[in-house]
This record gives C-alpha cells, sequence and structure tokens, in this order.
C-alpha cells in the first residue's frame, strides 16, 4: 500500500475511467499538458465567470422575452455573415503576407520606379509556381469580405441589431466597413496598371473636392494631384502595414463586445 497521498487532479486516471475517441484524448492530453504548465483553465474559468456576469446585466432580448426561439429560424444563415467576412478577412491576410515575400512596391520617394511594382506581379501571375492561384485567392477573399460586411450591415439594421444596448458596435462595425473599403481600394492600386493608375486618379480627384482641406488631403494621401510613386508608396503602406493592424484590433474588439452583449435576435 503506498503511503503517498492520492492526487486530487489526477488526469491520467480520469481519462483512464472514461471512454473518450481517440481524437478527443488526444485533445485532452494536450491541454492538459499545457494546462500543468500555464493554468490555461484557471483562466478560462475566470472569462467564463465574467461572461456570465456581465451576460447577466443585459436585457433579454426579443426572443427570451416573448418565447419565440422558433418563430425567427429563417434569419439563422444571416447570423454567419460576421463571422464569414472575418474568414475571409483571415485568408486574404494569409494569401496577402504570402504575396508580400514576392511584391515590391518600388517606389523609393518621388523619383522611383512604379514600374518594378507591375513585373513583381507580372512574375506572380506567370513565372511562379501557383501564383495566379495565389493572387486569386487573394482578390477573391478581399471580395468576398466586401460584401459579406455590407451584407452583415444590412443584416443588423433589418433585425434592429444596433439599438440600444448595442450602439456602440455598430458605430464600431461603421468604422470596420470603411476600413474594409479603405482596404479594398488601397490594394487595387498595387499592381500599377491602367487600371490601378486611373482609380488612383479617380481617387485624387475626389480628395480635391473635399471643401477648404481638398489639397492638403491629396496631398497626404496621394503624394499629390497626380497618381505617381509616391502614390504607390502611401497605398503600400496603408495596405501592409497600417489598415492590417488597425482592422485586426477592432475586429478583435468587436467580437469581444459580441460576445460580451450576446447576438441580438430579430425585433
Amino acid at each position: 500500500m503506498s503511503l503517498e497521498r492520492p492526487d486530487d487532479h489526477d488526469h491520467d486516471a480520469w481519462m483512464e475511467k472514461r471512454d473518450f475517441s481517440r481524437v478527443e484524448r488526444m485533445y485532452l492530453t494536450v491541454l492538459i499538458w499545457f494546462d500543468k504548465r500555464l493554468r490555461i483553465v484557471d483562466y478560462l474559468e475566470i472569462l467564463e465567470g465574467l461572461y456570465y456576469k456581465v451576460n447577466m446585466q443585459m436585457p433579454k432580448s426579443h426572443t427570451e422575452q416573448y418565447g419565440l426561439d422558433n418563430k425567427f429560424w429563417y434569419w439563422y444563415p444571416l447570423y454567419a455573415l460576421g463571422s464569414f467576412s472575418t474568414l475571409a478577412y483571415i485568408v486574404a491576410a494569409i494569401s496577402g503576407a504570402l504575396l508580400g515575400f514576392y511584391y515590391s512596391p518600388g517606389a523609393l520617394g518621388a523619383s522611383g520606379d512604379p514600374t518594378i511594382a507591375y513585373e513583381s506581379l507580372t512574375f506572380i501571375m506567370t513565372d511562379l509556381n501557383f501564383g495566379f492561384m495565389l493572387r486569386s485567392i487573394h482578390r477573391w477573399a478581399a471580395q468576398v469580405m466586401v460584401a459579406a460586411v455590407f451584407l452583415h450591415m444590412l443584416r443588423v439594421y433589418f433585425t434592429g441589431a444596433y439599438k440600444e444596448p448595442r450602439e456602440l458596435n455598430w458605430l464600431l462595425g461603421i468604422v470596420l466597413i470603411s476600413l474594409t473599403l479603405l482596404f479594398g481600394y488601397s490594394g487595387y492600386l498595387l499592381p500599377w496598371d491602367q487600371l490601378a493608375f486611373w482609380a488612383g486618379q479617380i481617387g485624387v480627384e475626389m480628395s480635391l473636392s473635399i471643401p477648404l482641406i481638398g489639397e492638403w488631403v491629396a496631398q497626404l494621401i496621394f503624394g499629390g494631384f497626380t497618381p505617381n510613386p509616391a502614390t504607390l508608396q502611401r497605398m503600400y503602406i496603408l495596405h501592409v502595414f497600417f489598415l492590417p493592424f488597425v482592422v485586426t484590433t477592432l475586429i478583435a474588439v468587436h467580437i469581444a463586445i459580441v460576445w460580451m452583449q450576446g447576438i441580438a435576435e430579430p425585433h
């Protein structure tokens, strides 16, 4: 008979008493390994307690208040649009990072040579293995994200999910859809072909149409009053360095607020 005190947290013995599948056993083994070193379960319990404390303070939704659980089933697919747009953003981010290994803006100041950008894109599309597929995935993911975010905003509006107490997340969503469009526009200019050049010219003209500060905005964003190498450099910095960090942070805050408040059912 062993004199050692029994371990209250003998995970191996606990797992042996239960009939887990191989996948479940592997998952629990990994979780236990990390929990012994990083106390993951303790932090998950803290988050769970925080979730229920916050959720108890939120007003009941219409579905909960009037017992309409099975009345609005046809709305449910539309509630996946937010997750769908987030998934599209992740695909665009991963494919964009891979494209960044081979793309070069080639614009170093006003005297730079922006044709390097077009040449690097031509290399990706014609010579790089799976380059055409990679760029197509990135382009389609960006387009799907724009469409999904737009439809997500429509769903939020028509189901009344922007109302109290979710006004802050609605405003955050407006900021996110604006940044999504800016994301798409800045990426549209990076190939530096005819489409990109004239899209840049349209952006310059729109900036110049702003009263009082139009010229200042055009100089700041486009580096002049016509597309030039500085324009490509600015769009590259926006698309690769500035917007990813801002958008990722705002998406995390947006999802955290949804997690704390819960999903609003149709009003």
